[in-house]
């Protein structure tokens, strides 16, 4: 961004405070600073109807450098259609408290390339289908699931953290829960700091710049000045363990809804029994692909990849992760990982191999539909799967992104 943050406050301040309320439909509006910064303030509720070529036009024939909103939300496709223009664009977003963008708005803010925001200035909570009253309960479902999809993979393309989502779905969607500074910024919402100066805040002005040298204690004792240099250095992040645990206990978790009980360690053994999903078990022994089980009274093997063990306890029974790679060796594993605009985490497999995944798990559906929209945008490889994740033992890498 060409100008920081707090310059952007500034001079929007000044601008907007008397802006109006935003109204049904979307306009756009230029705006020039005394600085000379150019913005354009859109206006209203999104609508399936709105025709973005508006904004395009306006942005370009201003020559705007960033977008800011007056917003109560409206149309979340309508929202992410505006951020993809924004970012084509190349715009930077800005949001200030006395302005609003809720709801639906902060996927547009989302698309700003670099997005500054006033902590309490970007509102999020669940989307509503109560508009509609065509849809009955079982399309009502279908439709929220394929939305989250799509919402999820827009955050990622976005690059900002999915897990914002999960914070949005916790408030009914007659309530609002508007973001502070922190969450921002942990959720990668926004990309500079959230807290102007109060040389350019007014509502901040009499507040004493906070301090951020560390604190000064006074010694108890005279100090020798050689005994800071004897301190030991802060202890190191204590490396990842590779231990695998012994198998003990599980449910069957098969991709079909179902294993087969063989009556040996082979894919071409008999059949002794079909147990459905979920059926528990107790795992007698590993024989390093298959594991020797006993479901009730039967005692047989079953493949590995079609038991979900409570030892490894990578992710919970009955969902699924969206693995985009794997490697023999953690060297690699951590700098893919720590590499990637996506959020990733890595897990050792059960095999001592490691493998990456999106940083959450899915229902199988929205996996299956996140998969699909991650690999059109070309945001993962072609061979990335949606996988329960049997054999993943626990998370190894770079869980503090």
């Amino acid at each position: 961004m060409k100008y920081k943050g707090a310059a952007w406050v500034a001079a929007l301040g000044l601008l907007t405070l008397g802006a109006n309320a935003a109204l049904a439909g979307l306009s756009y509006t230029p705006q020039v600073t005394d600085n000379g910064l150019r913005y354009l303030v859109v206006n209203g509720e999104f609508e399936t109807t709105d025709d973005l070529s508006n904004f395009v036009a306006s942005a370009q024939i201003s020559n705007t450098q960033a977008v800011t909103f007056n917003s109560p939300g409206g149309s979340v496709v309508k929202a992410m259609e505006l951020g993809r223009l924004i970012r084509s664009l190349r715009l930077d977003t800005i949001q200030i408290r006395n302005m609003e963008c809720a709801s639906a708005c902060s996927l547009a803010f989302m698309g700003g390339i670099s997005r500054f925001a006033q902590p309490g200035s970007i509102g999020v909570h669940k989307s509503s289908f109560s508009d509609d009253p065509t849809l009955n309960v079982a399309d009502a479902v279908s439709a929220i699931q394929q939305m989250t999809a799509n919402v999820i993979a827009y955050m990622t393309e976005m690059g900002v953290d999915p897990a914002l989502l999960q914070l949005a779905l916790t408030y009914n969607s007659d309530d609002i829960r508007y973001l502070s500074g922190s969450e921002m910024e942990k959720y990668h919402l926004t990309t500079i700091g959230t807290q102007p100066s109060a040389d350019h805040d007014p509502q901040r002005a009499s507040m004493p710049p906070p301090n951020t040298s560390p604190p000064v204690l006074p010694p108890s004792a005279p100090q020798d000045p050689g005994a800071q240099a004897s301190l030991p250095p802060p202890a190191a992040e204590p490396p990842p363990s590779f231990a695998i645990p012994t198998a003990k206990g599980g449910r069957v978790q098969n991709y079909n809804g179902q294993a087969p009980l063989k009556a040996g360690p082979s894919s071409a053994s008999h059949t002794v029994v079909t147990f459905m999903n979920g059926s528990p078990l107790t795992i007698l022994d590993d024989t390093g692909k298959w594991f020797h089980v006993k479901i009730g009274n039967r005692v047989g093997y079953m493949f590995h990849s079609w038991v979900w063990v409570a030892e490894y306890g990578a992710g919970p029974y009955g969902t699924q992760f969206v693995q985009v790679k794997s490697f023999d060796n953690y060297a690699q594993t951590e700098q893919y990982v720590r590499g990637s605009p996506l959020p990733l985490t890595a897990f050792l497999a059960s095999n001592s191999w490691f493998a990456i995944t999106l940083d959450r798990t899915f229902d199988p559906d929205g996996a299956e539909a996140l998969l699909t929209k991650l690999k059109a945008s070309g945001s993962i490889p072609d061979d990335a799967i949606a996988t329960w994740g049997n054999a993943f033992v626990r998370k190894v890498c770079c869980t503090g992104r």
